[in-house]
């Protein structure tokens, strides 16, 4: 899900966990981050539309990617 929101903007979208960084766009990246439900990640973004990236994938997020809680 990560991907391929991330995958609809132009911007750069970077995760970084443990100071290991990976490129948000890449479903492998994402796959070897192994981030665990409650990791610290900072998320960064760079191009013309990051504002509207970021937005995106903090809402992501924060809303549990979608899951019934």
């Amino acid at each position: 899900m990560i991907v391929r929101i991330a995958s609809r903007f132009k911007s750069d979208f970077l995760i970084e966990k443990d100071g290991y960084q990976i490129n948000g766009k890449s479903i492998i990246g994402v796959m070897t981050l192994a981030a665990e439900q409650g990791a610290e990640l900072s998320l960064s973004f760079s191009g013309e539309d990051e504002d509207e990236a970021a937005n995106a994938l903090v809402t992501l997020f924060e809303e549990g990617f979608g899951e019934v809680k």
